[in-house]
């Protein structure tokens, strides 16, 4: 069988890396069209300088590198090698920098990266002989890093998929996308595209975008915006160098990365490559791009590459006799390689585009992909495409449709993008707040938050509190009854406060308020409500009006694509709490699969509506005298939820606790937030309440042994192993059900640690260490004020997730122990929510 008809667009890597593993699964009726002329089509592929790093603080992106240097080191194009195996090699001139290197080798190790390495000063440069010692603090090494020739890539992938079956068309300018009526809405039909002999249709069931910097105009022409910009980025090919002048391979040393001064380098023969991001942003609108088949065959020209700006290049030049002063003042004369200012795609968060349109069946989308990452992106996209998951890739921080509205802005994406373009090499905190476009989005509580000293971090646009100012004086008051304050270093301390100590003590003594504005929830209401939203989740809500459950979302491959509460407001009438807007996609687009599209209304309510957490044991002391409801255990019971007025406040209330206390989080419309917050303000003022920001939630949800989705588990785990088999009722028919049932036994399985070092915090992603042997890593972590110990969330083999199990973290270059132990670490037997 051939499969469904595929058109991809674009002939890059991306593009070609897709089409031969689409051919690879038995998918070979795929046309890829390509506008320029190959093999150099003009696109940022054709100027790529390959150099391949494969750590990277995300998982995911390491796993598409090195899924792409295993590919390429395997393919050869005419004899010659598609991949150049010469190691890479990062090194710091500063302490800062070697610190973070420490880092890097932590993700290295919980990415399985192997053979990653510090070096010392000595073996740094003896790794690397041009350079002068004494600017140098040491480096990483990891000897799988180097040189993808991205072209020759192209085109072995780009044979074996004709090869196959697959037709390529160079020449053919994509114009159009043509759809139709589907059995579930508009669907993909075609493609129309322009050729020098006219216009002409290709038929298609599924087009991908695969163009690279055009993918925005291309994206256009189905009504999507891309969280995308096309940036200059400066590469200048040397002369011949003197120290170079034996070379008669491309390259030897490895590829080098000096991200203090925003350079990296590669051998070309007897010269060097240089790239710098040490410049000013350079935005390119894509409908400003040059088109696709502007340049003749054999024209040097590529719209992807501007006229280079030598001003710019001032810095390089002087940093790179520095730092490498054996090659002298580079001489960038030589006229077979002119410096240019290369087009490449940057996004909101770094992190490509990939996925399904929201509307337009049959339209994908792989966009904002470089060489390093491309042949690992084509795997996930095919699997994607093909099984309706990947099997091989956790994709949710990737989906396209995980942006909220205002992060689709034009003036967003270019400022985001552009602060992304000036930080690519810059050592960012995992809590670095964006610097620009804020505040966004505020919460009805916003003026009593800034009159109350917070210091807010950004959430989705949210301006969320991290901690309070006016919450300082607690700590060494007369209501500080010995409460653990860590001391943590620099690295764990720069976005926390002793005052974190007083808030997190304050919620367990008495009663504190919790902004929760900026949790993601919708309703599904209307006939059918009850049926469709059984059909997509893993516990029993077809209960009692008011009751709240909690429970998950299942890909079809029984991984968790989301944890969730629904509260059940009447017979028909659902809200939905979720963790963000791939949430509500998914459930828009199976809804419109369900025999209850016609009557189910999905309703996004997060913008007009508002939420405070009252926490504590004196929460009920403070909201009772509001209400005429009786807010007693037994007329108001856990994972219930009631509607009522507290004052004149209409609010939705469900006693739920994530921090595992006493109280209710109390819904409301925006308009009435103010008027509650200033309620239970005034309401709570005798018994001592406070308002607590998101760093003392944290360490109470990780001691009450709450799990945080995208952090704590993704796409890529079961229920099982994430210990939410509870979640799970297994006599129901949900989404995700055969494939759950059909999941391997797990290897891993998560698991909480007590951290044996009074202030070993960690902040995720740290390796950890079984035996000596990195076994796992530390996905969210925090220090347990109530318990007077840091705690962590790690994934960690089956074998080793015994209670008692010692381990150790890997925190920059140190070893920490830690102990596997049961969990939840407070409170196990439920008292403190159940009464």
């Amino acid at each position: 069988m051939p499969g469904p008809r595929v058109v991809v667009i674009g002939a890059g890597v991306v593009g070609a890396s897709l089409a031969e593993e689409l051919t690879s699964r038995g998918w070979t009726d795929v046309t890829v069209v390509e506008a320029g002329t190959l093999p150099h089509a003009g696109g940022s592929t054709s100027h790529a300088p390959g150099v391949v790093f494969q750590v990277n603080g995300t998982k995911v992106m390491t796993d598409f590198a090195r899924y792409t240097v295993e590919k390429f080191s395997g393919m050869t194009w005419q004899g010659e090698p598609c991949y150049l195996p010469v190691g890479g090699l990062e090194i710091a001139t500063t302490p800062e920098r070697a610190r973070e290197l420490q880092r890097r080798l932590g993700f290295a190790q919980s990415w399985g990266v192997d053979g990653a390495r510090l070096l010392d000063v000595d073996e740094t440069v003896a790794a690397f002989d041009l350079l002068d010692p004494s600017t140098v603090y040491g480096g990483l090494h990891v000897p799988d890093d180097g040189i993808a020739k991205a072209v020759r890539a192209v085109q072995a992938q780009l044979a074996v998929a004709v090869e196959r079956g697959a037709r390529v068309l160079d020449g053919h300018e994509v114009t159009g996308i043509r759809s139709g009526a589907g059995p579930f809405g508009p669907r993909v039909t075609g493609v129309a595209v322009r050729t020098a002999d006219g216009e002409s249709e290709i038929d298609a069931d599924i087009v991908v975008c695969c163009a690279g910097i055009w993918g925005p105009k291309v994206a256009g022409m189905v009504g999507q915006t891309l969280a995308l910009t096309p940036l200059a980025h400066q590469f200048a090919w040397t002369a011949p160098l003197p120290v170079l002048a034996e070379r008669t391979t491309e390259a030897a040393r490895p590829v080098l990365r000096h991200q203090d001064a925003d350079l990296y380098y590669r051998e070309h023969f007897q010269g060097l490559g240089v790239g710098s991001y040490r410049h000013r942003p350079m935005p390119v609108r894509a409908e400003d791009l040059a088109a696709w088949n502007s340049y003749a065959p054999g024209d040097d020209g590529q719209p992807s590459v501007l006229p280079f700006t030598p001003e710019d290049f001032a810095f390089p030049l002087a940093e790179t006799a520095r730092i490498l002063p054996s090659v002298g003042r580079l001489d960038l004369s030589d006229s077979r390689a002119v410096p240019f200012n290369g087009l490449f795609s940057f996004t909101t968060d770094n992190l490509p585009l990939l996925g399904p349109h929201a509307e337009l069946d049959g339209f994908w989308t792989a966009e904002a992909v470089w060489v390093t990452h491309s042949a690992g992106v084509a795997r996930a996209m095919a699997e994607w495409i093909v099984d309706g998951f990947s099997r091989s890739f956790d994709l949710h921080a990737c989906d396209l449709n995980r942006f909220e509205r205002h992060q689709l802005a034009p003036a967003y994406i270019e400022a985001k993008n552009c602060q992304n373009f000036v930080e690519v090499y810059d050592i960012l905190h995992p809590l670095e707040p964006m610097q620009h476009s804020r505040p966004l989005r505020t919460s009805p509580f916003y003026p009593r938050q800034q009159e109350l000293g917070a210091v807010f971090l950004e959430a989705n646009g949210w301006e969320r509190p991290h901690w309070y100012a006016a919450n300082d004086s607690l700590v060494g008051s007369d209501r500080d009854t010995g409460w653990h304050v860590p001391v943590p270093d620099d690295w764990a301390g720069r976005f926390l406060s002793p005052t974190v100590a007083a808030e997190a003590a304050v919620t367990r003594t008495d009663v504190a308020l919790f902004d929760m504005t900026a949790l993601k929830r919708f309703t599904v209401t209307g006939p059918g409500a009850t049926e469709f939203l059984q059909s997509q989740v893993t516990g029993k809500i077809d209960k009692s009006v008011g009751a709240v459950t909690y429970c998950l979302m299942l890909g079809d491959d029984g991984g968790i694509r989301s944890d969730v509460t629904v509260a059940r407001l009447g017979p028909e009438h659902y809200q939905v709490g979720a963790n963000g807007e791939l949430d509500l996609d998914r459930l828009r687009r199976r809804l419109a699969r369900s025999r209850s599209a016609a009557t189910v209304q999905l309703r996004d309510i997060t913008p007009g509506t508002c939420c405070i957490g009252i926490w504590g044991p004196k929460a009920r002391e403070v909201v009772q005298p509001l209400t005429d409801t009786d807010l007693s255990h037994t007329a108001f019971g856990y994972f219930r939820a009631r509607e009522l007025y507290l004052g004149t406040v209409p609010v939705t209330a469900m006693r739920l606790s994530y921090v595992g206390e006493l109280g209710w989080e109390l819904y409301t419309t925006a308009d009435q937030g103010l008027v509650l917050w200033d309620l239970l303000m005034k309401a709570g003022a005798g018994a001592g309440i406070i308002a607590a920001g998101r760093a003392a939630f944290t360490a109470l949800r990780i001691e009450k042994g709450y799990r945080s989705y995208g952090a704590d588990m993704t796409d890529e785990h079961g229920p099982h192993e994430s210990g939410l088999d509870f979640a799970v009722k297994r006599d129901l028919d949900f989404a995700g059900k055969d494939g759950l049932l059909a999941r391997p036994e797990p290897a891993r399985k998560l698991c909480l640690l007590a951290v044996d070092t009074p202030d070993g915090i960690m902040a995720g992603s740290e390796p950890v260490f079984v035996d000596g042997v990195p076994g796992g890593y530390v996905t969210s972590a925090a220090y347990s004020y109530t318990l007077g110990l840091p705690l962590a969330y790690a994934w960690l083999p089956v074998d080793a997730a015994t209670p008692g199990t010692t381990v150790e973290i890997g925190y920059f270059g140190r070893r920490i122990p830690a102990t596997v132990t049961a969990e939840p670490a407070f409170d196990p037997e439920m008292k403190k929510i159940r009464c």
